[in-house]
């Protein structure tokens, strides 16, 4: 996909919240009152440096080309719509967890779109189940989506460790995701024609962004996000500068205004005073981030919640289960819907993925108890 159609349907996905936010920020000024100077302690600056610069080498390792060809080694060994569907699946959930949920449906959705110019497939049921595997596979790693990366930051554990903490609840969402493809595809042959040419592969920006990825982590990890952010942003200044203007850059204002929405939000003494109430232990943070998600998406339920628990692995699992559900749960879902806009795909999308929220929520609730 091309750079332009993508940053459109990232930003049909996010224009709504961008708005939305931009709306309510005099209102939550007003019933939570403190200075304007005051605002920007509000933000947690650590986790928007991290994700500016994971933002930039994602796209980096995108536009190399790498990720293309990876993609299509897979699915060019494929031989059944069935077979297609795990495969894509393990790609898209394996992918979201390196280089974050939205980069990994940017990568397989075209892919997908592309076969099905080729060969009669249940296409916007496979994309509803590359949404639902980016869900799960991103909930692995502090970096697969924004909600582990911001828990990620406060809760001040390792890599390994929150990688760790997320692997029950992330092994078992993506189970049932697999799980549910006998229930969609058939294992009828495919008949595939000629493989549409790769993208270019561009050596030195695929050598960059693969070095810098580890390095980048280490250092978030030890604590010195902003710094790194700052040096990642000026080598590809000076040496890739098309990488820098192909980013959302208005995502990273969409967090910046959710930070300080919610934490004006979290100051209203009625408001504070209620969820402090209900935050009675994991089961209930667990709960919470599931719900609240359904409503608000997991992000900013996430961002809302956490200074309420000092459990932050029982709220990443809720914030993350409740990625499924209704589209708004999870901003991926509603980019995976933007890129393939066929009749009847909304509907389609949540006789899947509500299941998946009850069963995730299900399984999350079991596994609390025995983890």
């Amino acid at each position: 996909m091309n750079g332009p159609l993508r940053r459109l349907a990232a930003r049909l996905a996010r224009d709504w919240l961008l708005g939305a936010l931009v709306a309510v920020l005099p209102v939550m000024i007003w019933l939570a009152p403190m200075p304007v100077a005051g605002l920007a302690h509000l933000v947690d600056w650590n986790t928007i440096a991290a994700l500016a610069g994971l933002m930039v080498l994602s796209r980096g390792l995108e536009v190399s080309g790498l990720i293309d060809r990876a993609g299509r080694l897979v699915l060019a060994r494929l031989r059944s719509p069935r077979g297609l569907a795990v495969a894509l699946v393990l790609f898209a959930a394996g992918l979201s967890a390196v280089v974050t949920n939205d980069v990994a449906l940017f990568v397989t959705v075209p892919l997908t779109l592309g076969l099905a110019r080729r060969v009669v497939l249940p296409v916007g049921r496979l994309v509803i189940f590359q949404a639902l595997a980016v869900n799960a596979g991103s909930a692995l790693t502090p970096v697969g989506n924004p909600q582990n990366l911001y828990l990620w930051q406060v809760s001040g554990a390792g890599f390994v460790e929150f990688a760790l903490a997320m692997l029950p609840i992330s092994a078992a969402m993506l189970a049932l995701v697999l799980a549910l493809v006998p229930l969609g595809f058939g294992a009828d042959r495919l008949a595939l024609t000629a493989e549409p040419s790769p993208l270019p592969l561009k050596r030195g920006l695929m050598t960059l962004s693969l070095a810098a990825y580890p390095v980048f982590l280490m250092a978030v990890n030890a604590g010195l996000a902003e710094a790194a952010a700052v040096l990642v942003l000026a080598v590809y200044a000076l040496a890739f500068r098309p990488v820098l203007r192909g980013l959302d850059w208005g995502l990273l204002v969409v967090f910046v205004l959710m930070f300080v929405n919610l934490g004006l939000l979290g100051r209203i003494p009625t408001v504070g005073a209620s969820v402090a109430a209900w935050m009675d232990g994991p089961m209930a943070a667990f709960a919470l981030g599931a719900g609240l998600s359904q409503v608000m998406s997991n992000v900013p339920a996430a961002i809302f919640l956490a200074p309420f628990t000092e459990d932050w692995r029982a709220l990443a699992w809720g914030v993350n289960a409740g990625g499924f559900g209704l589209a708004i749960g999870s901003l991926a879902n509603l980019i995976a819907l933007r890129l393939a806009p066929f009749p009847g795909i909304w509907r389609a999308f949540h006789l899947w993925s509500l299941p998946m929220l009850a069963a995730s929520v299900l399984a999350g609730a079991v596994l609390l108890r025995l983890v």
